[in-house]
């Protein structure tokens, strides 16, 4: 496996954190540092940690994870992402999305991280068999994950916030969700 190799897995990997980032911030409208660092910490954090589990795993549960952990990735991300839209439709004192509150930035690190199990199981395929071998990879896996949700944050926060009571970024927040999840279930489906 080569450095290029795992730094474009790294940031194909990022890129659900990346775009749920965006929409956070938007949400967030200023910077937040406490909800902000832990939202690009879970993020990485279970960006790196699911190829873990997933290579871990492989031997024993690769057969029971693989039919279906697609599904459960859409079906956090179609929940999140409706309940983020019928948010937007609300007063702002009866919103119950909020990005701010670790039971949701856990959830959508969990969520979006789903995928990174194949990568584990894939890093099994490709022969990895010793764990020394894997700490590279998750490490950079963690990072990217942890830079690009940070940008994406910024990027919601400085570019989105202005126009965000005209758009309604809930409610696009909740379609990249969505989005994310569909892509994520055409993507095993298709395979």
């Amino acid at each position: 496996m080569t450095h290029l190799y795992i730094w474009f897995l790294a940031v194909a990997l990022a890129m659900d954190c990346f775009a749920v980032s965006i929409a956070s911030g938007i949400i967030y409208r200023r910077v937040r540092w406490k909800p902000m660092l832990a939202m690009a910490f879970l993020f990485g954090f279970f960006q790196a940690f699911n190829p873990l589990v997933g290579w871990l795993a492989t031997d024993r549960f690769h057969h029971l994870i693989e039919s279906y952990d697609h599904w459960i990735a859409f079906a956090i991300l179609a929940f999140l992402g409706v309940r983020m839209i019928m948010d937007s439709f609300k007063e702002e004192e009866e919103r119950v999305f909020n990005p701010r509150r670790l039971k949701v930035i856990f959830t959508l690190a969990i969520a979006t991280s789903i995928d990174a199990l194949a990568v584990g199981v894939s890093f099994s395929c490709m022969g990895i068999t010793a764990l020394g071998d894997l700490l590279y990879p998750l490490a950079a896996i963690g990072f990217v994950s942890f830079v690009m949700s940070m940008l994406g944050l910024f990027l919601g926060i400085f570019c989105g916030g202005g126009i965000a009571k005209r758009l309604r970024a809930e409610l696009w927040g909740g379609v990249i969700l969505i989005a994310i999840g569909v892509k994520v279930l055409v993507e095993h489906l298709s395979a």
